[in-house]
C-alpha cells in the first residue's frame, strides 16, 4: 500500500471534467424542462376559472334554447302536456348533444381545477 496519495493523471482529470460537465448540462436541461412545465401549469390554473364561467354560460344558453314552450314560462318549468314523444332532428338534436358535451366539459374542468389548486 502506498501511504502517499498519487496525483491524478491528465486522462483521469479530463474524464472527471467530462462527467461533471455532462451532469451539469443534463441538470440544466431537466430544470429548463421543469420550468416550462411549471409555467404551462400556472397558465392552465389561471385560465381554468374563466373556462368554467364560459362553459357554465354556454350550458345555460343551451338548456334554455331547448325549451319547447313558445312563452317564457317554458324556460321556468312550464310544459305543454299535449305533446308526445318524438325523435329529435336537426337543430334540436345538435343543441341536445352540444349541451351534453358542454356539461361533461364543465364537470371535467371543475375536477381538474380542484385537483390542481387543491
Amino acid at each position: 500500500m502506498n501511504k502517499f496519495p498519487t496525483l491524478p493523471n491528465k486522462a483521469s482529470i479530463e474524464k472527471s471534467l467530462f462527467l461533471r460537465n455532462s451532469l451539469k448540462s443534463r441538470a440544466c436541461r431537466t430544470s429548463g424542462y421543469r420550468a416550462k412545465v411549471v409555467a404551462k401549469m400556472e397558465a392552465l390554473v389561471s385560465a381554468l376559472p374563466y373556462a368554467e364561467i364560459i362553459l357554465a354560460v354556454l350550458l345555460i344558453v343551451g338548456i334554455v334554447l331547448q325549451q319547447r314552450g313558445a312563452a317564457l314560462g317554458g324556460a321556468f318549468g312550464g310544459d305543454n302536456f299535449s305533446s308526445t314523444f318524438y325523435k329529435r332532428r336537426g337543430a334540436e338534436k345538435f343543441l341536445f348533444t352540444a349541451a351534453i358535451v358542454v356539461a361533461i366539459a364543465l364537470v371535467l374542468a371543475a375536477i381538474l381545477n380542484f385537483l390542481l389548486v387543491g
